[in-house]
């Protein structure tokens, strides 16, 4: 059974940092691509950033987190990271990440089906 276990969320302030982490149970990330989604209270759940499986070599993010926000893989830790960099009020929500072993990372933020999600952590951006 593929389990991701996200972990790293809390409370920063607004121009703080946090950094996600996606750790795989029971499987090995390499051949995945991981997205990493977020939902806000009242609002629709939102793509903010995919990479793709093995090296990693493609990145997107959605345009309001560009310049702000890296993801990343290290295989061998079998985690997929989230940095995130001078957050702001407006990032705060649940942060999921998920796997895919087929479609990749195109058209990420579409409703599609993955194959596995993290249970989700909070991220709250206030002063």
């Amino acid at each position: 059974q593929l389990q991701l276990v996200v972990s790293g969320g809390g409370l920063v302030q607004p121009g703080g940092s946090l950094r996600l982490s996606c750790a795989a149970s029971g499987f090995s990330l390499d051949h995945y691509t991981i997205g990493w989604f977020r939902q806000a209270p009242g609002k629709e759940r939102e793509g903010v950033s995919c990479i793709s499986s093995n090296d990693g070599i493609s990145t997107y993010y959605t345009e309001s987190v560009k310049g702000r926000f890296t993801i990343s893989r290290d295989n061998a830790k079998n985690t997929v990271y989230l940095q995130m960099n001078s957050l702001e009020p407006q990032d705060t929500a649940v942060y999921y990440c998920t796997a895919d072993s087929y479609y990749g990372c195109s058209n990420y933020a579409l409703p599609r089906v993955w194959d596995a999600w993290g249970q989700g952590t909070q991220v709250t951006v206030s002063s």
